[in-house]
């Protein structure tokens, strides 16, 4: 049963992947706009951000980027799904001796791939900014295991507002507030330069914590808590997602 299940989401996520490389310019779009705001900040703005840190303000900034980045980019998922839901296809799938949760997999596995090769792109033009970092071989890891993490979890959020869109536009309108969330939060200026009550909000929301978490890692320095807490997020968003994505699933297609 599980080869059966695995099997059946290989070919279709084959078919999605197929889609993406077809129109390589989806993952080139969702990297314009997390560039544009790096160039904004580094050349803009960065000069009067004190950081407290004494290093490269892009070297700060580009933890909060590659979420931003990832959050632009799943709402792709969302709008192709929508339209596999609205076309037909996946009521023609229905029909075949495929596993039901193949389905939904395929479009959050390309998701992943998709939005892990755009932080690729920005992590490369970051360094022809100047981005340097002393993370060993095993930091990347980590910090890519995190961006992983979190595409995953944030997929199946998007996989819901696919499932429940009315309109092409409401299927990826969901992504605006993912987007600007990063912006309160330490990814662009340390919290205690912020008013009380902002920066109460900032430190308990779930991006501080992964921003902190990869800036560490990339820096070299010990982490901390920040990881542990970073994965309770992801974690606990992941489960929540998933369990009302499957819920959803099943009722739309009965």
């Amino acid at each position: 049963m599980t080869a059966h299940v695995l099997a059946d989401t290989g070919a279709l996520t084959g078919r999605s992947l197929r889609h993406v490389l077809r129109s390589p310019d989806t993952i080139i779009t969702t990297a314009v706009t997390p560039i544009a705001l790096m160039l904004l900040f580094v050349y803009v703005l960065g000069g009067a951000i004190d950081t407290g840190g004494g290093g490269a303000y892009v070297d700060y900034l580009l933890p909060g980027i590659l979420l931003i980045t990832i959050a632009s980019g799943i709402a792709y998922t969302s709008y192709r799904l929508f339209l596999d839901m609205q076309g037909g296809i996946v009521e023609r799938f229905r029909s075949m001796p495929i596993a039901r949760s193949s389905v939904l997999w395929a479009h959050v596995l390309t998701s992943v791939v998709a939005n892990l090769a755009s932080v690729a792109i920005v992590i490369g033009v970051a360094v022809l900014l100047g981005f340097r970092t002393g993370a060993s071989v095993a930091e990347w890891l980590a910090v890519v295991g995190i961006l992983a993490l979190f595409t995953l979890a944030l997929t199946w959020v998007a996989v819901i507002a696919g499932l429940a869109a009315r309109t092409v536009d409401g299927a990826s309108a969901f992504s605006y507030p993912l987007i600007f969330l990063p912006f309160i939060s330490s990814a662009f200026v340390p919290t205690d330069t912020m008013p009380a009550a902002v920066a109460w909000f900032a430190e308990h929301q779930p991006v501080t914590a992964i921003v902190d978490t990869v800036r560490a890692l990339f820096a070299g320095d010990a982490v901390g808590s920040d990881i542990g807490v970073a994965l309770a997020w992801l974690v606990g968003i992941l489960a929540a997602a998933y369990a009302g994505a499957g819920a959803m699933y099943r009722r739309r297609t009965g």
